[in-house]
This record gives C-alpha cells, sequence and structure tokens, in this order.
C-alpha cells in the first residue's frame, strides 16, 4: 500500500479470491487444526457447520498470504517505476478476529484490505501505525472474515 504519507483512512484494496477445496482444507487441517469437522466431509456434515469446513486459522492464513503477495506485487510495480519500495514493518498485532461464516470445501472467499486509522509512531519517528480491517466475502456476498490488523509502515519524510 505504499509509504505511510501516501495512505489515506478508508483507501481499500483487493487482495484477491482464494477457493478451499476439500483437499486444501483436510491437508491444512491434518497439520494444524486436526478437528473431525476439518478432517472428514462425513463428520463435517454432522456438525453445525453443515459441511467440511477450513479451519478459521487456514482462512486467515490465506489472507495474509494474499497481503503479502499484493505487498510484493506493489514493491515491484514501483521497482519497476524507478522508485524505491515501501517495505512495510512487523505487525503489533491484531484484535476483533471474528469468522461470521463457516468457509466450506468448495468456496471462494474474496479478500480485502481498508485502513481504519492512521497515526505516527511516537518513539520511532521512521515509521507510522496502520490499523487495517482485513476481510474475507464469499462468494454469496456473506462476510465470512474480519480481523483489525496493526502494522508499520515506512515514512517517507520521517523529519517531517
Amino acid at each position: 500500500m505504499g509509504f505511510f504519507e501516501d495512505i489515506e483512512v478508508g483507501q481499500r484494496r483487493d487482495l484477491g479470491s482464494f477457493t478451499f477445496t476439500a483437499d486444501d482444507i483436510k491437508r491444512f487441517a491434518a497439520q494444524f487444526d486436526p478437528q473431525r469437522f476439518h478432517l472428514s466431509e462425513e463428520e463435517g456434515r454432522k456438525s453445525l457447520f453443515g459441511g467440511l469446513a477450513a479451519s478459521g486459522w487456514h482462512v486467515g492464513s490465506v489472507c495474509m498470504k494474499l497481503l503479502v503477495a499484493d505487498g510484493q506485487r506493489q514493491a515491484a510495480e514501483a521497482v519497476a517505476r524507478g522508485e524505491t519500495p515501501a517495505v512495510w514493518g512487523p505487525s503489533h498485532g491484531f484484535r476483533e478476529l471474528r469468522w461470521l461464516k463457516p468457509v466450506l470445501a468448495g468456496d471462494t472467499i474474496s479478500f480485502t484490505i481498508e485502513i481504519v486509522s492512521k497515526r505516527f509512531s511516537a518513539s520511532r519517528l521512521e515509521w507510522g501505525i496502520l490499523q487495517a480491517r482485513n476481510t474475507g466475502t464469499n462468494q454469496r456476498g456473506e462476510l465470512a472474515y474480519s480481523v483489525l490488523a496493526t502494522a508499520f509502515v515506512p515514512r517517507r519524510n520521517p523529519a517531517a
């Protein structure tokens, strides 16, 4: 998304989409969240989800993958224009993590990021701090995932 000075509250960016296949869901679950409704179609159907459901951690991981890929794409575009790319710093963490609808095998989730707030860092003048809402919406237009994330973003002119 660029340097701190270039980012506006309310700015929104589409990050891309991902279709969760049964094989992907089971593979992720077997390694990281081996609950019965993530590992078996039958157990998923018997659960409150009504089908093989992706782990919420899987959904969040896909969002992160698309967020990083978008940042890499933007950096490459900046370099191609002869500009120095903004390299974002680490995250302070996140709040308000919500898994609002189950993500079932075959669902396609489209992810977006929207800037909610920004402020200067009081202790690290070369950085600004952003809060962004990352969301995932399924193919039916239903919000399935939401998290409020905080991250360090480099300032172009720290002395300004």
